[in-house]
């Protein structure tokens, strides 16, 4: 059992997508949805940007239950919730089961989203990037608490000599198994599990 640890620096409710009793990583962070095994978590951490201003905060963390395919994840009808309605709420609006294959079979549509251009139509920066990795991470087992979490403790920020939260650009990945233990002893101390509170980004949203 690994751990891999990142920067949420776009806490939006889109990747991760907490809602509908599942989290999921199907958009943005390829290194961790092409290298993450079932069993494995995924922890994000708050940024340090100064409009953020949330490091050292724990977002949410995943243990992977499952893997799919774009393919896979679109036709399952248990994530069809998670389509993204861009003009319905906020939680429909940030769907991230955004991939399908095109009438040729040969590529992606891509659903208008938070990766579309701002006039919905596809964004072929973001669809390459995207669908590189063919893989999107699923799990029942999590806890988010986007802009509201609580701090690491101090026996995860430095255990001999590592820091389980990541307060830069990339991902780190953890095989140390005392710590890992200790990390998932701490979320399993909150007592609490499931979507939590709202994403980071929600907070200066009105109405």
């Amino acid at each position: 059992m690994r751990l891999h640890s990142y920067v949420v620096r776009y806490d939006s409710g889109f990747a991760p997508n907490p809602f509908y009793g599942r989290c999921t990583l199907a958009t943005c962070k390829p290194d961790i949805r092409r290298s993450a095994a079932i069993g494995d978590w995924v922890v994000g951490s708050g940024s340090n940007d100064h409009s953020v201003r949330r490091g050292g905060h724990l977002v949410y963390a995943m243990r992977v239950t499952e893997t799919l395919s774009f393919r896979d994840y679109d036709t399952d009808q248990r994530f069809d919730q998670k389509k993204p309605y861009r003009y319905g709420s906020r939680k429909q609006s940030c769907g991230d089961n955004i991939y399908y294959r095109n009438a040729s079979n040969n590529g992606w549509n891509q659903r208008d989203s938070f990766h579309t251009k701002p006039d919905g139509t596809p964004n072929p920066e973001h669809i390459t990037r995207d669908t590189g990795v063919d893989r999107v991470l699923v799990s029942e087992d999590f806890v988010y608490f986007g802009g509201y979490g609580p701090r690491f403790p101090n026996e995860l920020r430095n255990f001999e000599g590592l820091d389980i939260c990541k307060s830069g650009i990339g991902r780190t990945c953890f095989e140390h198994s005392e710590l890992v233990d200790l990390f998932v002893r701490w979320i399993r101390s909150l007592g609490v599990s499931g979507y939590q509170s709202a994403p980071f980004e929600w907070r200066t949203l009105r109405g």
